[in-house]
């Protein structure tokens, strides 16, 4: 079949910069004594091929990096026009049902003598099933299957100068939909209303959010975690809260900010004792220190307001592509990481009241030499409309 060049596809970046991630990602399969690896994480295919991995819904489509050798996609042959549009990789195997990945994914295995060697699994991810494994193990039973759950993650982390300029571009985005957000609170006015000026405002700017995990919610609603905005009005002292990210070549620059129409004493409290959290978690940011030495800057912050149950989760995360990635790098108590100059975190200290009300603020930064670099030009204090 002839491939010819289908409009506005292509890879974000350069091939040279795909090569230089797997090369990256195949020194550290060495390091973990590993024989191979097979990526199955959407966003790490992203990463790894500048393939988003959507087609993979179906069934997995994992990307095998055996050092020395050629780099293999092994995807369905439903998928396979977006797959060469739309990534680095020249060696495609393809399958057409889902009861033909494990056979046809076992057999590349084979091929490349990897039947009874250390192979790397993104076990805790998503887009990977217990029963892929095992089925795709009941095909090469003298295969040892390795955990690689933050292999793929741990490289990605810290970022070149091309991802920087992303983030950075993903951010102007950002602001412009905090910008309108703020702009457009007026007693009445709905979720859906504002939602819609922000996605049209973005766009005006060049850009999109990424989809789906814009929140935006006014008022009761604001107790919802991970709410979508409904046809729901703002009225006189109520609070609203927005957390979304701009999204460029792949990359989002997610925010947290929040807004009180009027006075809302509880909200404005919580918000409040946020903002100090977050200072202190960015001013313990900076090379060497782990990620949950950076947890516990915050987390003395709430303990001293003698509130310590208003702060339920981690106080925040590694970005870059796909925000809700598991495996990636974490802000969390005991976390052993170690920050290096090059990462982007986002911090969303989001804290729960008595009322049952979340509310609190972020900020995204570049972990550098001498610190915390903060991405946005939007300040994190409480806006008041």
């Amino acid at each position: 079949m002839t491939i010819s060049a289908i409009p506005l596809t292509g890879m974000p970046f350069p091939k040279s910069e795909y090569e230089r991630r797997q090369q990256k990602v195949l020194e550290a399969v060495a390091r973990g004594k590993l024989d191979a690896l097979l990526v199955t994480a959407h966003g790490h295919l992203q990463y790894l091929t500048g393939y988003n991995g959507r087609g993979a819904y179906f069934a997995p489509f994992p990307l095998i990096l055996v050092p020395g050798r050629t780099p293999t996609f092994v995807i369905r042959e439903y998928e396979l026009g977006a797959v060469r549009a739309e990534s680095c990789v020249a060696e495609i195997v393809t399958y057409t049902e889902q009861n033909d990945f494990p056979k046809v994914c076992a057999d590349v295995l084979r091929r490349y003598g990897l039947q009874n060697k250390s192979v790397g699994f993104e076990l805790g991810c998503w887009n990977l099933a217990p029963a892929d494994v095992s089925r795709v193990q009941t095909q090469l039973p003298d295969m040892k299957v390795a955990d690689a759950t933050r292999l793929v993650a741990l490289v990605a982390a810290v970022k070149t100068e091309l991802e920087l300029e992303a983030m950075r571009a993903a951010m102007v985005l950002t602001d412009v939909a905090v910008r309108t957000f703020q702009n457009s609170l007026r007693e009445g006015v709905t979720e859906a209303e504002v939602s819609a000026k922000i996605d049209l405002d973005v766009r005006k700017a060049g850009g999109v959010l990424q989809a789906p995990v814009t929140t935006l919610l006014f008022g009761e609603r604001t107790k919802l975690s991970h709410g979508s905005p409904m046809d729901h009005p703002i009225r006189n002292d109520e609070p609203a809260f927005m957390e979304l990210g701009g999204l460029k070549q792949g990359y989002s620059a997610g925010l947290v900010r929040c807004a009180v129409l009027g006075r809302h004493p509880e909200t404005e409290s919580l918000h409040a004792l946020s903002v100090e959290a977050l200072e202190a978690v960015i001013a313990a940011i900076k090379p060497g220190a782990t990620a949950g030495e950076v947890d516990a800057a915050g987390r003395k912050v709430i303990e001293r307001s003698q509130r310590p149950k208003v702060l339920n989760h981690r106080v925040g995360y590694q970005t870059g592509i796909n925000w809700t990635e598991r495996g990636n790098l974490s802000l969390e108590p005991d976390a052993t990481d170690v920050l290096q100059a090059g990462m982007t975190l986002h911090m969303p200290i989001i804290l729960c009241g008595e009322g049952g009300y979340l509310l609190g603020t972020s900020e995204h930064v570049l972990v550098t030499e001498s610190g915390a670099e903060i991405l946005s030009d939007t300040p994190h204090t409480l806006y008041r409309a």
